[in-house]
């Protein structure tokens, strides 16, 4: 059967890609709204900082917004499928756009901002899992694999646009307050673009019986109870989450190795640099096929050079091996198909809020568990460790790339 299949995959190409209008609307107002979220994390972060001097409190504004989506996609992620996707996509950029407001203007104490932006984190899988439906909908074959690059390019340039423009917007404007209102502007933008030019598309029939929270907790235990569809996850989950853990040590280990001050922060660039050339090249220049076959080989190089950190070399070359390190997570776009293809129709919405929801998890453990490691070993070694247990996951990555 896959024999006779392999023809029928043709190689589609970006402008194909952005031709389709709904997938490019949704891809320019994600964009946008990721540069808003990293704006505003940063802006809330010094706002809290500035109000209690307290690294610890700063630091959770960064985290708030990771552990409870997977709290959402648990009790309400049934609602990606059972509400018309230009509803739920338009309400979460609404909500973001008004929370940002609240932070802006009113005086709240730094754990009402925490919660504020927890439980508002909690309904992202929602959000997110109804414009992922939509683009898996939209997009087909060849196409959708480009069009999930795109996206996971477009997201990591909107996430160092965001930081860059909200130290630019806090210096310029004065206060994290402006920065935060300007986090607002453009996510108001963003809903009202929804609202005005998505089409109003159907959700999914829902099941009989029970409510949001029965249905999604069934649908959990379904896609989960799956054997491909949980494997496919795993394959997703802890490649970055080991590559997050190592990066969350960059800062610890730039000061072991004696690197000049300021030199982290530019380690830290080198991922997402490397994340955008390798979604560019290996969804641009290869071959549908040669992309699945290449997924394996992929996460060696996400965490074989992570591995050789551990080694006495120059910044210049720690720099080049992060960046090839980035490179490596174009190793997602070999499992896309098969993913989509596990996946029931029905509850494509809540599949990718659990995705979602689990990716976030995973990277916040990422650097609970290896900075916990990195007390005894020392950073170096830790990140080299984590290093290691990400090319690891290659045995799990060839396994669930496996098609029949």
């Amino acid at each position: 059967m896959t024999t006779l299949l392999q023809p029928e995959v043709q190689r589609a190409t970006y402008r194909e890609v952005l031709a389709d209008p709904i997938y490019r609307l949704l891809f320019v107002t994600r964009s946008l709204a990721i540069a808003a979220d990293s704006l505003r994390i940063l802006a809330l972060s010094v706002l809290i900082y500035a109000a209690t001097s307290s690294p610890l409190l700063g630091a959770l504004a960064f985290g708030a917004g990771f552990l409870p989506q997977l709290i959402g996609s648990t009790l309400v992620g049934s609602l990606a499928d059972r509400v018309r996707p230009r509803f739920v996509i338009f309400i979460g950029y609404a909500v973001e756009c008004v929370s940002a407001v609240l932070l802006a203007t009113v005086p709240l104490p730094a754990w009402a901002c925490l919660v504020l932006v927890a439980v508002i984190a909690t309904f992202v899988p929602v959000f997110g899992g109804a414009s992922a439906r939509v683009v898996a909908e939209t997009l087909t074959g060849d196409a959708y694999v480009l069009g999930r690059a795109l996206t996971s390019m477009s997201a990591s340039a909107a996430q160092l646009v965001g930081l860059a423009g909200g130290g630019a917007a806090i210096a310029l404007l004065g206060s994290p307050q402006h920065a935060l209102l300007v986090s607002a502007v453009l996510h108001a933008i963003a809903a009202i673009t929804i609202r005005l030019r998505m089409p109003n598309l159907p959700a999914v029939p829902a099941a009989p019986g029970g409510g949001v929270v029965r249905h999604s907790w069934q649908a959990n235990r379904t896609l989960l109870g799956d054997r491909a569809v949980r494997r496919l996850m795993l394959a997703q989950w802890l490649p970055p989450a080991f590559s997050v853990g190592a990066e969350g040590l960059l800062v610890a280990y730039a000061a072991e190795r004696g690197f000049p001050a300021g030199t982290a922060g530019y380690l830290l660039a080198c991922l997402p640099v490397g994340m955008f050339a390798g979604d560019l090249v290996v969804g641009r220049f290869v071959a549908p096929r040669t992309r699945e076959r290449l997924a394996a080989p992929l996460v060696v190089l996400l965490g074989l050079p992570v591995v050789v950190l551990g080694l006495e070399i120059p910044v210049v070359v720690v720099a080049a091996l992060l960046v090839l390190s980035g490179a490596g997570f174009a190793y997602t776009l070999g499992l896309q198909r098969s993913f989509v293809d596990a996946l029931p129709e029905e509850l494509r919405g809540q599949a990718f809020g659990v995705l979602g929801s689990g990716l976030m998890t995973a990277q916040g453990l990422g650097p609970a568990v290896f900075g916990a490691i990195a007390l005894t070993t020392g950073a170096t070694a830790a990140v080299a460790l984590a290093g290691a247990a990400a090319a690891a996951c290659a045995l799990i990555v060839r396994a669930s790339s496996a098609r029949s």
